[in-house]
């Protein structure tokens, strides 16, 4: 009897199995799929590798591209309508970065079918999955490849774990886990119902949400992301290894006197300080918060104190009041200020005393500010 039931179930699960292997390779739609990938600490890396994984084992032909290596696009396949292409890529700033928009505007015109996938910052609350915020980090490119002739038959964001060292330490292992299990059965119904042919356009969902983040996602990425990029410096431990400068994905850092220097072209991906070997590389928490405290307070106010007495600009104080001149001379000295007090942290840093203070006052320096890296 035992027997008798043993065989039964073990009949039903091959049932339900071959079930599943039917349903998920029922009427594919694609021959071959292309996804291209920019990643920083690896999460659009793993989802890309989550997605081909899904279509190898369909049969189908596959084929991964880092849009930060420089490779030749085959042109045929863009007009090919048994090929799947594929954009994933993290969001900075409520944006797509500035790499994808890059490569997005090059981008040849063709009329294949096309999905578009931004990993956010997920967190985690007690047992309550909490979603990051994508802005117009999947509208934007959805769109540019709209015009370019392609047809979106699925677009969604995958909340992955933050990865922004900067604001708060990595999430702890359980959390980055019990995450990393839920995306991998998200993007496993994701691709099993594109590579069908079917539409996923989950993102609207976020769309009300994503307008009201659009004022916040221009000043970012005409302002923010730049200030952004003057935060990160090399301590002591630094042992000059060069593995940041060889991997830097945009090629933003460089050697200046002997150490590591970020250039304004930074996105701020957080792959050298989640990759560095001594954790050497940090944001400066305190000298940022003071320098910012004195460009954008003491210093425009410094400055639009002194031209209210002086005649000439009378004029502009009435068109435009105090406050205005205040704004302006925010943003007019601004990126001077930050550029200057940048070389100014570069050459502090030679020095053991300064150096000592300024690590010490970087949170990220302490053992409680984990590191984060897709596994």
């Amino acid at each position: 009897m035992v027997c008798l039931l043993f065989a039964r179930k073990e009949k039903n699960q091959n049932l339900f199995s071959e079930k599943d292997y039917l349903m998920n390779n029922e009427s594919l739609k694609f021959n071959k799929l292309i996804i291209f990938y920019f990643s920083g600490t690896g999460n659009a890396k793993k989802s890309s590798e989550r997605i081909i994984e899904n279509a190898e084992e369909k049969g189908i032909e596959t084929e991964l591209v880092n849009i930060s290596n420089k490779t030749r696009i085959d042109k045929n396949t863009l007009f090919s309508k048994d090929t799947l292409l594929g954009f994933c890529y993290p969001t900075h700033g409520f944006n797509a970065p500035p790499l994808i928009l890059k490569f997005l505007s090059s981008f040849p015109k063709g009329k294949s079918d096309i999905f578009v996938l931004n990993t956010r910052a997920g967190m985690k609350l007690y047992k309550l999955f909490l979603p990051g915020i994508g802005g117009l980090a999947l509208w934007l490119p959805a769109l540019m490849l709209f015009f370019k002739g392609y047809k979106p038959i699925g677009f969604r964001p995958v909340d992955m774990p933050s990865n922004w060292i900067s604001l708060h330490p990595g999430l702890r292992k359980k959390v980055v886990d019990s995450i990393h299990k839920r995306w991998k059965r998200i993007l496993g119904k994701f691709s099993n119902k594109i590579l069908s042919g079917k539409k996923v356009f989950n993102g609207f969902f976020w769309l009300p949400i994503d307008i009201v983040l659009i004022p916040i996602t221009i000043l970012y990425y005409c302002i923010g992301r730049f200030f952004l990029a003057k935060t990160f410096y090399a301590n002591y431990n630094c042992n000059m290894c060069g593995k940041c400068i060889r991997e830097c994905s945009v090629g933003a850092i460089k050697k200046v006197s002997g150490r590591p220097y970020w250039k304004f072209s930074c996105e701020s991906c957080m792959k050298c300080m989640n990759n560095c070997p001594q954790r050497a590389i940090e944001t400066a928490h305190a000298f940022t918060f003071l320098l910012w405290w004195f460009i954008f307070s003491v210093l425009p106010f410094f400055i639009t104190i002194n031209l209210k007495n002086v005649k000439f600009f009378e004029p502009l104080f009435e068109i435009i009041h105090f406050r205005g001149v205040f704004d302006i001379s925010s943003v007019l000295f601004g990126f001077i200020s930050v550029f200057l007090a940048y070389h100014l942290l570069h050459y502090l840093l030679r020095f053991k005393f300064f150096n000592y203070i300024i690590t010490k006052t970087s949170l990220t320096h302490y053992k409680f500010w984990r590191r984060y890296k897709a596994e």
